[in-house]
């Protein structure tokens, strides 16, 4: 079966001046000149990695989107704010061409040991080998233009139906930066940003369910190249809302996800 992720050109290139520009892939849905917050957290999860190196691990990434999210250009920087021999935090810019702040975020990471074998929860792994291929939860974009949910592999436990509430998928995106091979966290920050877009309550032509920010905080850094998304999203007449989302690889669990909504009713 061919596939979308791996034939997919990188969410970004990044240009001579340091700029990360959006390939199709990286668009959002609701807009067709901004990004996807998914490819853009990988980025956030990238410069923070880079800053506190590889020695720590990332376990927990906050990344409040303050503005829409050019896909004509964005600089990404973090600075470490504490570092010791058992953790280290980062601050995350990332402002567009204009150097308007469109977001901003802050990281953890803990230093790695090894205790071997200890207890935890005892917990059942979804089965990749069971899901059947299907199309992105989201359905088409608000605009005709590529957009992030057309380069996707996407997998469904069986009998699964594409009906409003809380849902579980399987994807594979493409790699997130031209000629670099991603992280493992990296490789977690698309899907970690979909939640809303797998749990939607009603269409997008009904509803707008955009998220403000988004936190990812990771257990265990996952295997492979296919991960799951056990997703679920509470609206109320306020407004305002939350997805919630538990991450697997095809071990079990690895991280959890939690998104702001901003709710909204279709223009007419």
């Amino acid at each position: 079966m061919t596939s979308r992720a791996l034939e997919a050109p990188p969410f970004f290139s990044q240009n001579s001046d340091g700029v990360f520009v959006g390939n199709d892939p990286a668009r959002g849905p609701w807009s067709a000149d901004h990004c996807h917050a998914g490819p853009v957290t990988g980025l956030a999860a990238r410069a923070a990695e880079i800053a506190v190196g590889a020695e720590k691990m990332l376990c927990r990434l906050t990344l409040d989107i303050l503005r829409p999210l050019p896909l004509a250009g964005l600089r990404v920087a973090a600075e470490t704010t504490r570092h010791t021999r058992t953790l280290a935090t980062t601050q995350i810019t990332v402002h567009d061409l204009d150097n308007t702040l469109c977001a901003l975020g802050t990281s953890m990471h803990l230093v790695r040991k090894d205790l071997g074998v200890v207890p935890t929860a005892p917990v059942t792994p979804l089965r990749r080998a069971d899901a059947v291929s299907g199309p992105f939860s989201i359905g088409a974009g608000l605009h005709d233009k590529p957009y992030f949910g057309q380069f996707l592999d996407v997998a469904y436990p069986p009998e699964f139906g594409l009906n409003p509430g809380p849902k579980t998928l399987w994807m594979r995106t493409t790699t997130l930066v031209e000629g670099e091979e991603q992280s493992a966290i990296q490789s977690l920050c698309a899907l970690a940003d979909c939640g809303n877009g797998i749990s939607w309550n009603a269409r997008p032509a009904e509803m707008g369910f955009m998220n403000t920010d988004l936190t990812l905080n990771v257990h265990r850094e996952p295997e492979g190249d296919w991960h799951a998304s056990d997703s679920v999203s509470h609206w109320h007449g306020t407004g305002i809302g939350m997805s919630q989302s538990v991450l697997q690889d095809e071990k079990g669990p690895v991280a959890t996800a939690l998104q702001t909504l901003v709710l909204h009713p279709a223009k007419a």
